[in-house]
């Protein structure tokens, strides 16, 4: 039996362990606690203040587009955003109601707001409509004590102030989608828009200018309290073009409802004066969202409106090919400048006919008059001659066949056969007849206008090789400066060669039975050397011939000929190269020659008045 002092002990020991364990305990809480708030007290208090304040992007303002004049092209423009927070509505049906009252909601704004209304918590403001005209604003704010939860924002939004002139060049901006992501920050915005086409997308991230930081406080749930510091983005880079832009807008009026392109470049810089694509479309509607019906009319029309034709266009070069042709058998030494091809209507090869345009023939024709005339038959047999892979050499060096190196997308390269070409693409040897249809620019060839440009550009300029560009600089100092004429490498012709194409070319446009006589420059000192072309676009057969051949206006628009038209100037000392390709337009010299003509008289009137303008500072 235990005796009462044993009890005694044996208590005194168990309330002796129990104290010294509440001890321990006790001591090791005020440890860790020492730990915590004195020795990591730095820690944990960065911690509760990442917690508490928030850093959230700013997106920069996107930066301009100019032209070479300083005219802008694309800016940024306040864009009103009507917005709601559901908690702060009865419900949110009820608001989107009286909403609708006051601007228009769709059906599927509805189902946006409701899914985002999930999605989100109920104090985050979800947009309801964007891009809101001053009126609309106006209603709103008016009507504000009858729509609670609805507040206005402003942003900025990327506004085109030209609407379609110049979209092909211009291109757009858009919502970012999972194929756009990069990493950038800014990409995951919401309503971020980037660059889609032309050179708002080439030209994206250097106009995307850097991302601007709010630091805002907020609760355990993540409701803004309140903005304790904002620092503003850093602007993009404004952009200046090399378009003149009132040249651009005559060129447009001068196409009118055609489905044309025009391009006129400088033949020593590479600059790109204009470049007009018809019809055009509004960029505006691609920022704010294509409606169904409006991607529906764009996209089905057969004129192909978003299509830049001056890159992604390829056509037939028809005619304007000769020049080529004829350099090509200049250089190989098949022909002289003196010696003639007799004409005769046609040419035999084999049992194959191979007709002029000319129904009665030329007669005895030289190299001059074969141009200045556009014979077919002189150009089939010098094209015999010369052999198709030094037509596709030269061809090469002056800029068709490739693209041309613009800083545009989706340019084309168009096509510039030769014999290893037939053998790798369709498994077929080359037929001497085709080296004949080739000749004059029909068959297989396909070029863009933009390559028919450079082509004529490299012919005026003395055989270099001038490279096309729509950018004129990125202006970082908010001025631009005066950038030297670049140096191009040579095309690797004779000079002498050179100067008998464009002695031809002078007298299509100058002299009587030229083909573009009758579209030709008056004026002295402002005079076009050029060559005109046709290209058919369906095979006319025997029978058609001898019953005689529908004219164009005759024939449903997709089967009348292609028109163009290329040329230089002033002839005295060339400065300008202009190619304009009327599509299904029926005759070069009778539809494409006089709006080349045109937009070559306003080129050179615009420099005239530019080289008389008086300079800045100058004496008075």
């Amino acid at each position: 039996m235990y005796h009462d002092s044993d009890r005694s002990k044996m208590f005194t020991r168990r309330a002796a362990m129990l104290a010294g364990g509440k001890t321990a305990l006790f001591g090791a809480l005020v440890a860790r606690m020492y730990y915590l708030q004195v020795i990591e007290a730095d820690k944990y208090e960065m911690a509760a203040r990442d917690n508490r304040i928030s850093m959230r992007l700013l997106a920069p303002p996107r930066g301009l587009i100019l032209d070479r004049n300083g005219v802008a092209m694309a800016v940024n423009q306040h864009n009103y955003q009507v917005r709601v927070i559901a908690e702060q509505a009865p419900s949110l049906d009820y608001t989107l109601d009286a909403l609708s009252q006051i601007i228009t909601l769709t059906d599927h704004d509805r189902a946006r707001i409701h899914k985002e209304a999930k999605r989100r918590r109920s104090f985050v403001p979800i947009t309801v409509r964007e891009n809101l005209s001053w009126e609309e604003v106006a209603r709103i704010e008016v009507n504000a004590p009858d729509l609670p939860g609805v507040l206005i924002e402003v942003g900025q939004s990327r506004f085109y102030p030209l609407e379609s002139l110049g979209a092909h060049i211009l291109g757009y901006v858009a919502a970012v989608s999972e194929a756009d992501l990069t990493g950038d920050p800014l990409e995951e915005l919401p309503g971020f828009r980037i660059g889609k086409a032309g050179v708002e997308r080439i030209y994206d991230l250097a106009m995307r200018g850097q991302a601007g930081a709010s630091s805002v406080e907020v609760n355990a749930v993540g409701r803004v309290i309140n903005e304790l510091e904002r620092k503003e983005g850093e602007p993009g880079v404004d952009l200046a073009l090399t378009l003149d832009i009132r040249l651009q807008e005559y060129a447009a009026q001068r196409l009118g409802d055609e489905s044309a392109s025009v391009v006129v470049m400088d033949i020593h810089t590479g600059d790109l004066l204009v470049m007009a694509s018809t019809p055009s479309f509004d960029p505006n509607a691609f920022n704010r969202g294509l409606t169904h019906d409006e991607w529906k009319e764009l996209s089905t029309n057969p004129r192909s409106p978003l299509q830049n034709k001056a890159i992604s266009g390829t056509f037939a070069p028809g005619s304007t090919f000769k020049l080529v042709v004829a350099l090509a058998a200049l250089e190989a030494g098949v022909i002289t400048p003196d010696q003639t091809v007799l004409c005769k209507g046609h040419m035999e090869l084999g049992p194959i006919k191979f007709h002029c345009w000319k129904k009665g023939g030329h007669g005895s024709v030289d190299l001059h008059n074969a141009i200045k005339g556009s014979c077919d038959v002189y150009f089939y047999e010098i094209a015999r001659r010369a052999g198709i892979d030094k037509i596709a050499e030269v061809a090469n060096r002056f800029g068709l066949g490739t693209t041309t190196g613009v800083d545009l997308p989706n340019e084309r390269p168009g096509l510039m056969p030769n014999r290893a070409w037939k053998r790798k693409s369709l498994k077929q040897p080359w037929h001497p007849g085709e080296t004949l249809i080739n000749g004059i620019g029909q068959g297989y060839c396909l070029t863009t206008p933009l390559q028919l440009a450079v082509m004529t550009a490299r012919l005026a300029n003395g055989g270099f090789q001038v490279v096309p560009h729509v950018a004129r600089d990125l202006i970082v100092e908010k001025s631009a400066s005066a950038r030297p004429e670049p140096t191009w490498p040579s095309c690797g012709v004779s000079q002498k060669n050179l100067a008998l194409v464009r002695k031809g070319m002078f007298g299509v446009s100058n002299e009587p039975g030229g083909t573009a006589f009758r579209a030709r420059i008056e004026q002295d000192g402002m005079w076009l050397s050029g060559k005109t072309g046709t290209a058919q676009v369906r095979r006319i057969t025997l029978r058609e011939r001898e019953q005689g051949v529908k004219k164009n206006e005759e024939l449903p628009w997709k089967e009348r000929d292609h028109a163009l038209f290329v040329a230089y100037a002033p002839e005295e000392k060339p400065r300008y190269a202009i190619a304009v390709v009327v599509e299904h337009g029926g005759g070069g010299s009778a539809v494409a020659a006089p709006i080349a003509r045109d937009i070559m008289i306003e080129v050179q009137k615009r420099e005239r008045a530019r080289a008389a303008a008086p300079t800045q500072g100058g004496a008075g």
